[in-house]
């Protein structure tokens, strides 16, 4: 007797790759239009970063608004996260997202690499007096070049330039010294930063409440000079169009 063997096809599942959120732009793609803290994922599908995401319009240099999403790099508002930390901590990130925090100079790297990015630095004194700084083009290199900082395209919204001494700049900890000094800047100014020889602003320096000894608070040079901390400063940055 013969047989007659029946073989069932089962369709097989169509899979389609679910794509994360790189930066808090494709969040909003997603529709997700309120600010807050969201989920990124510069570094892939198992590593997973909480960054605020600033859904709401923005002033531009020259007039007008940005729309597009602005996301937070750094943020300094309050003084409750203690910023004088060591290498792997800047290289990873820390403090919280909903607060003042620290993105991770790997997460920047990775988001830099995969998008061309503007910068934008708003500040704040105890005064109330506000000024800010825009680049037209932001980009941290890898690790192994020292996350160096290099960014172009200068408009002031009057702050004053004084962050151009620290373009090129490797980032220095107050254990990996990667200054230009003789001496550790990032010891002797309590922070991590692109140090020089050695800053002209110190966005990750003491929290001082406003008057501060020579150079170890949050400072910008050309705006408050060396001996003001500002009470807030914050890094974004948004996709270039």
């Amino acid at each position: 007797m013969g047989f007659i063997v029946l073989l069932l096809l089962i369709p097989a599942a169509i899979c389609s790759p679910v794509l994360l959120p790189v930066d808090c732009n494709d969040v909003y793609n997603k529709g997700f239009g309120n600010s807050g803290v969201y989920s990124i994922f510069p570094g892939g599908p198992l590593s997973p970063v909480q960054v605020y995401c600033d859904m709401g319009c923005q002033d531009k240099p020259d007039g007008g608004k940005w729309t597009i999403p602005i996301q937070i790099l750094q943020r300094r508002k309050d003084g409750t996260i203690n910023f004088y930390r060591g290498w792997d901590q800047y290289r990873t990130g820390f403090g919280q997202a909903s607060g003042e925090y620290w993105l991770g100079l790997e997460n920047i790297y990775l988001l830099t690499l995969s998008k061309s990015y503007e910068l934008r630095i708003e500040m704040e004194d105890f005064e109330g007096a506000k000024a800010f700084v825009h680049y037209s083009s932001f980009t941290v290199g890898p690790e192994h070049e020292g996350y160096t900082l290099t960014f172009s395209g200068f408009k002031d919204g009057g702050a004053g330039n004084s962050l151009s001494s620290h373009n090129g700049q490797k980032f220095s900890t107050f254990d990996k010294d990667q200054d230009t000094y003789s001496s550790n800047c990032a010891k002797t100014y309590f922070g991590g930063w692109w140090y020089g020889e050695c800053h002209a602003v110190n966005p990750n320096g003491l929290y001082l409440w406003g008057s501060s000894a020579f150079g170890i608070g949050i400072n910008w040079h050309s705006w408050k000079g060396y001996e003001y901390s500002l009470k807030e400063i914050a890094m974004k940055i948004k996709p270039k169009l």
